[in-house]
């Protein structure tokens, strides 16, 4: 698994802090409203692959959130910030919680499926966890399509520490069905700065095979959307 997941979990607030998720957030909260219009209220959201909960801060105002999440670390830091949430640790892969929710978010994570069959887990995983006429929305970084080189640079400062990442994307392979970021980063803390090198392998599949692999857990898909918050985003719904 990854350092930023795991030993680097304390400075994961400082690359992404949670104030900006806000407007993402309300991208997400809008969709699954606008699809569960007319389901009784309290609604229910599972997100698998939660993360620090950056996203569920501001969704559990309008569901009552179940999180679940590969890394303890990262569940760690979720439960900090969402002590009210339902917690559980597993894989998207292979959870399974014996109920279902009105709603089932699948954010960024999914990115670290790396093939079509990992990406065919997660999406039964999504289904199993889907009341009939619930709805599961899977946000892709990117889908083959639109996958361009990039590099971003990311500084941030948290009292006596301070953190400086270079972000860089690129495909080592256009062939196959991954990609990498490699995240560079310069921590300063205790007076002292250190180097740190952390490869990310994540998936990269074409539009066709998003909506074929969810079409074939069961979901009805609707065609990609591109919110203006960036990203690839699948709203399913399953049928019932």
């Amino acid at each position: 698994m990854t350092l930023l997941y795991n030993e680097l979990s304390g400075w994961y607030r400082m690359l992404t802090p949670v104030e900006e998720y806000a407007e993402e957030a309300e991208v997400y909260r809008g969709t699954f409203e606008a699809a569960l219009a007319g389901s009784a209220a309290p609604r229910t959201l599972l997100e698998l692959g939660c993360g620090a909960g950056h996203n569920a801060f501001y969704l559990k105002a309008a569901f009552r959130c179940t999180l679940t999440d590969l890394s303890p670390d990262m569940l760690a830091l979720s439960r900090a910030l969402n002590p009210e949430c339902e917690h559980a640790e597993g894989d998207m892969r292979a959870l399974r919680l014996g109920r279902t929710f009105d709603a089932v978010f699948v954010h960024d994570a999914v990115t670290y499926m790396l093939t079509e069959d990992d990406l065919r887990a997660a999406a039964a995983t999504a289904f199993v966890h889907t009341r009939p006429g619930g709805v599961a929305i899977f946000q892709a970084d990117v889908v083959k399509e639109t996958f361009e080189e990039d590099t971003e640079y990311i500084s941030g400062a948290d009292g006596d520490r301070a953190m400086r990442c270079t972000m860089w994307s690129w495909d080592p392979d256009p062939d196959d069905t991954t990609c990498c970021t490699e995240f560079g980063f310069l921590l300063r803390e205790n007076g002292e700065v250190r180097a740190v090198l952390d490869r990310h392998v994540e998936g990269l599949f074409p539009e066709a095979a998003w909506e074929r692999v969810l079409a074939e857990a069961g979901f009805v898909v609707t065609p990609r959307q591109q919110p203006p918050t960036g990203g690839e985003m699948f709203v399913c719904r399953r049928p019932g």
